[in-house]
């Protein structure tokens, strides 16, 4: 029986770029006028080059887009010129600039209405991100049931530490589980590799790379109801053979 529902976020319930984007561009304005020196030096189009430097110097943080995010803003300063316990405070406070963009999301067509259907179908459901919206900033706590990132585990999907975690806060077997995303590697090989039944959100409509075959595919998040009860029905079928 299906008792539990696990999503990835970013470009399965909304399109993560241009909440990217935006949340830079904020962030640049923000640095324009308390930490000048920083834009004087950089621009947008520097923060790739910063970010490859930072995971050079820090490979070990390189599951943790926070981290990321604050030793690149850090770096920046710190070469524009700023001592470093002034550097560290204004990256603290430039990151949280770009977070409270980070969670200015657009959801999905249907994205809202089809928690609320799994939410009415009485389903545990859990997010599980590489990324660092957080559901309650982006206005859908009240579908989530917990929330777990590579920020928090200390590893990124497709690794199955994660996906045990989410076993463990529920209290439930792989096999009860179901997990939805649009990566083929972190979320279908992932939750496959951890026992979880899966579904492919492939909005684009892309051809499969290959890997193992997610167990339902969904072109629209409308369909994802559809989907559950199919792989229940299975799910089913296969505990009374």
């Amino acid at each position: 029986m299906i008792k539990c529902v696990t999503f990835d976020l970013d470009d399965t319930l909304w399109a993560v770029d241009p909440v990217i984007e935006a949340a830079n561009r904020s962030l640049f304005d923000w640095l324009a006028r308390n930490a000048e020196l920083f834009t004087r030096q950089f621009s947008l189009a520097d923060l790739p080059r910063l970010r490859r430097e930072v995971l050079e110097r820090h490979p070990e943080i390189g599951h943790s887009v926070t981290q990321i995010r604050l030793r690149l803003l850090e770096h920046g300063l710190l070469t524009a010129g700023y001592p470093a316990a002034q550097a560290e405070a204004l990256a603290l406070q430039a990151f949280e600039v770009f977070l409270d963009g980070r969670n200015q999301v657009e959801f999905f067509e249907h994205a809202v209405t089809m928690l609320q259907i799994l939410r009415e179908r009485g389903l545990l459901i859990g997010a599980l991100s590489n990324g660092n919206a957080d559901v309650q900033r982006v206005g859908l706590g009240d579908y989530f049931d917990f929330q777990f990132n590579a920020d928090g585990t200390g590893t990124e999907k497709p690794h199955p530490l994660m996906f045990e975690q989410a076993l463990e806060k529920t209290g439930l077997r792989p096999e009860q589980v179901v997990h939805i995303g649009d990566n083929p590697v972190a979320d279908i090989e992932g939750a496959h590799n951890a026992g979880y039944w899966t579904i492919w959100v492939n909005l684009k409509g892309e051809l499969w790379p290959g890997g193992p075959t997610p167990d339902q595919v969904v072109h629209d998040l409308s369909e994802i109801p559809r989907a559950l009860t199919e792989i229940a029905e299975i799910a089913a079928s296969r505990v009374t053979l």
